[in-house]
């Protein structure tokens, strides 16, 4: 029984020596992990603020660009229906035109025709 109570505290002893070291190992790799995700941290908030500086003056732009875009849109859209506008009232009179003429040809082939006719 003496030996048994001998064995069991020197397997207690060496379970923990090892708890103990194994915990060390691990501690040493969460610091090593919270300092690199520190650096990490750091790099991403200097490249956020980076970033920020360096696309407002893109945005503002942007920005410009398509304000101007936009109102040459507006002009060629205006230009387009002032056109179309012009289009149709030269058309519509061309139109009433062509079908007074056309109405004129009919009555005088209906003429022409009734006396060749009687003949």
């Amino acid at each position: 029984m003496d030996f048994s109570q001998v064995a069991l505290n020197h397997g207690l002893t060496f379970l923990a020596w090892v708890s103990g070291i194994i915990l060390i190992v691990v501690a040493v790799f969460l610091i090593k992990l919270l300092m690199d995700l520190s650096v990490l941290v750091k790099n991403v908030n200097e490249t956020s603020v980076m970033l920020n500086s360096e696309l407002k003056p893109t945005i503002n732009e942007l920005n410009q660009t398509l304000h101007s875009i936009n109102t040459i849109v507006k002009n060629t859209d205006k230009n387009v229906d002032s056109f179309k506008g012009a289009v149709e009232r030269t058309f519509g009179k061309t139109k009433a035109l062509t079908g007074t003429i056309f109405s004129g040809l009919v009555k005088g082939f209906n003429v022409a025709w009734k006396m060749f006719a009687k003949k």
